[in-house]
């Protein structure tokens, strides 16, 4: 019984674990970009805006038409549609819209570029396919819209100026904290790139040196035996030779007397 009844907590538990994580997922809230990601978009668009004379902003919806969020270069809450301080705007909207888990209907995202009227329908419509050409697809929205959005915007001043309708925006670029040193005298360049050439003919050199030792020391070797062998085939004659010319002697003195 208790292993039942142990048994039937794990099971209980674990379908309101899992009927908590659906209706997590089957949430239609459209998260927000983060403080982070806002500051530093409204940073970005600030300096693109001040070289190009053009204000950039984003704008980010959900299934109802509601805003979620909107910022600009002039800052996260404002927008640039219908601002005096902008008479040339480009800005990025990203619809999301998350359906109920219980709808048959899929998740799907849309994302369009708008702006002011000096802008033509045709300059705005490949502005919006080089989101795409970036990466920046329905897939991203519905992963991380408050991500996809800001980072929609930080690309604006690219592809304005891709398209030629603005000047591109300088890079900022941090000065260097000290005076390099100079770098020290880089020598004669002839061994640099042929020091491989230089190892194979050393090592050819060496292998080359030690067989005229090997082939000196075997000569001499063979010298030296075959001097030995004539010694000892010297010897042998004499040995041989000595005792026939004592037999002659012998013989020769009777005769005599």
């Amino acid at each position: 019984m208790v292993i039942v009844a142990v048994v039937t907590v794990v099971v209980v538990a674990c379908c309101v674990g899992g009927a908590l994580i659906r209706d997590d997922d089957g949430s239609t809230t459209v998260p927000p970009p983060t403080s982070t990601e806002r500051a530093d978009t409204v940073a970005i668009l600030a300096r693109a805006a001040e070289s190009q004379g053009i204000c950039y902003g984003w704008q980010l919806e959900d299934r109802y038409a509601k805003v979620v969020n909107v910022g600009s270069n002039l800052g996260d809450g404002v927008s640039v549609e219908d601002n005096p301080a902008c008479p040339r705007w480009v800005r990025v909207t990203g619809d999301v819209y998350y359906t109920p888990q219980s709808s048959e209907s899929n998740d799907s995202a849309y994302v369009s570029v708008g702006g002011s009227d000096d802008f033509t329908r045709s300059d705005l419509r490949a502005v919006e396919r080089g989101l795409e050409r970036f990466g920046l697809t329905e897939e991203v929205y519905l992963d991380d819209p408050g991500w996809a959005v800001t980072r929609s915007a930080v690309s604006l001043p690219l592809l304005v100026a891709e398209r030629g309708l603005a000047e591109p925006a300088p890079v900022a670029t941090a000065a260097p904290a000290a005076t390099p040193a100079a770098l020290p005298d880089a020598g004669n360049d002839l061994w640099r790139d042929r020091w491989g050439y230089l190892l194979a003919v050393a090592g050819l050199l060496l292998v080359t040196g030690l067989l005229v030792a090997v082939g000196m020391w075997q000569r001499r070797r063979q010298l030296r035996q075959e001097a030995e062998q004539e010694a000892q085939a010297a010897a042998r004659r004499g040995q041989h030779i000595a005792p026939g010319q004592r037999t002659r002697e012998s013989r020769r003195t009777p005769e005599r007397r």
